[in-house]
């Protein structure tokens, strides 16, 4: 009687509309390698579980404390430091100062450093794995040797540069100051296989001290969830502009996705591409034409993501602000130590983040990848439809139905990634590789928000680059519909919040 009543209570409450909702909620949520939460749970194996909430309850309050300091500061000499940072004597010496990290913002102690492996670290690293792995797929054939880690914390970009780029990395510079994070860190990562040469600082000084001129570029230097801890805008651009000459290749900022976090991400870009543009002038005007072509292909710098241009955000007075958003599902210590507010704590978090990937040198011609094709309406592809390609031969449809009968079929099996067994046989880890890629030119616009799925039609709000050389674009909303254009209805039904969009 009691199991007859559990199948019916089962059968109220999974029905094809909460199961359709569970497959919505899924959508492309990111489970923390089983490497890491095995980490995480060994780390925290002799924490007691009152003590652990309250840690990560008074964590949560020392950065709502930052954030709320962050946005009571003045920004009146913003705008100028951003626009022309080099404007008068006393602003030009200020890049010249000896800046550290750590010295102001939060002091990360055992206690604060335990809080943050249980609460924040897997959501940092899915952002950071999240924009790693769209670097990848704009720069196919990039892959790292030496990387710089700026603010490394307990080492979650350094996670997410093992998972993106798991056979290239020999390298890898942290930069932490806090010696709690160092030994979390260290502790973390014991036990890995096939781990690059790794060195710890406690300052960009530090690592220039002991490196040497030869040994300061890095291919790869990633500064995350960092420099909004640090409430004075003009040690943030001098940190950015550091870790600029360290950088070979690539920088990569990455920061919360709120509006504080997505303007300090604004001031950055603007001022690393300013920074660039002007030493691209002065160098054109110091030397001959001979040169000229040469000075052009070393110097400068362009947006690889998420911006498909190199102008003026058309965010910037819109009322509105540039974030995306990566699902994940909650590890176990999540789930144990962290409160919700009068609901049942979800399976997963909504990780929003800011970010920009700048490549140095110019911004590589392409086609537009909508060049030269032309697109069939619904009508168009209907009349062209010949008659005999809609008939069905019965007798082969039945040979087809008995077949998919005659196969094996697998029983659906509930499995929960995020509880770590200890039987769970590592090198069956399945990672998902990105085959897809798309060039660097200017025909590949980004997807803000999530598109807005009405009836046959799609509304997607894109940022897209206006003019051929990426130098001007703009934020536009778009309708794409059915009875126009099938196939990239097709794909704008498919895409989310953060995809490319050709035009």
């Amino acid at each position: 009687m009691a199991t007859q009543t559990i199948a019916e209570t089962a059968l109220k409450i999974v029905t094809p509309e909460t199961l359709l909702y569970a497959a919505k909620q899924s959508q492309r949520c990111l489970t923390v390698p089983l490497r890491l939460r095995r980490a995480i749970k060994k780390y925290l194996r002799e924490q007691s579980e009152p003590y652990m909430k309250r840690k990560v309850l008074r964590l949560s309050q020392s950065f709502n404390e930052i954030k709320n300091a962050n946005l009571q500061l003045a920004t009146t000499t913003s705008r100028e430091l951003v626009e022309d940072p080099l404007k008068s004597s006393e602003q030009s010496k200020r890049w010249k100062i000896t800046s550290s990290y750590g010295d102001i913002g939060l002091t990360y102690r055992d206690e604060e450093t335990i809080a943050y492996v249980a609460s924040r670290m897997p959501a940092v690293y899915s952002a950071c794995y999240r924009v790693l792995k769209e670097v990848r797929r704009r720069l196919p054939g990039f892959s790292p040797t030496r990387v710089l880690d700026f603010g490394a914390g307990t080492g979650s970009a350094f996670w997410a540069l093992r998972e993106v780029w798991p056979k290239s990395l020999e390298k890898v510079n942290l930069i932490e100051p806090s010696q709690s994070m160092q030994r979390a860190g260290q502790s973390l990562i014991q036990g890995l296989k096939d781990l690059p040469l790794i060195h710890s600082y406690d300052s960009i000084q530090a690592l220039s001290t002991s490196t040497g001129k030869s040994g300061r570029g890095h291919d790869l230097v990633v500064a995350s969830y960092v420099l909004g801890e640090i409430p004075s805008l003009k040690d943030r651009i001098t940190i950015v502009r550091q870790l600029w000459d360290l950088t070979e290749d690539v920088l990569v900022l990455v920061e919360p996705g709120t509006p504080h976090g997505s303007s300090i991400i604004a001031q950055m870009r603007s001022h690393i591409l300013w920074m660039e543009n002007r030493k691209l002038r002065k160098s054109s005007k110091k030397n001959n034409e001979v040169c000229k072509d040469l000075i052009t292909e070393k110097a400068g710098a362009f947006v690889v993501a998420p911006c498909p241009h190199d102008g003026t955000c058309p965010l910037v007075k819109s009322g509105k602000y540039c974030h995306f958003v990566q699902r994940l599902e909650r590890t176990s210590s999540q789930r144990a130590y962290k409160r919700s507010k009068g609901e049942p704590l979800r399976g997963f978090e909504d990780e929003k983040f800011s970010y920009v990937v700048f490549r140095k040198g110019r911004r590589p011609s392409e086609p537009w990848p909508l060049d030269g094709i032309t697109f069939d309406t619904l009508k168009e592809q209907h009349a062209k439809r010949n008659p005999e390609d809609l008939e069905i031969d019965y007798e082969d449809w039945l040979k087809l139905q008995q077949a998919d009968d005659d196969a094996p079929r697998e029983k659906d099996v509930v499995k929960y990634d995020s509880d770590p067994n200890d039987d769970d046989n590592e090198e069956n880890e399945e990672i998902e590789e990105e085959t897809e890629s798309a060039d660097l030119g200017g025909g590949w616009g980004r997807i803000v928000y999530m598109p807005l799925r009405r009836g046959r039609q799609v509304v997607l709000n894109v940022c897209k680059s206006t003019k051929r050389d990426g130098s001007e674009g703009s934020f536009d909303r778009m309708v794409v519909t059915k009875s126009q254009n099938p196939t990239l209805h097709h794909q704008a039904k498919r895409s989310i919040w953060g995809d490319l969009w050709p035009f």
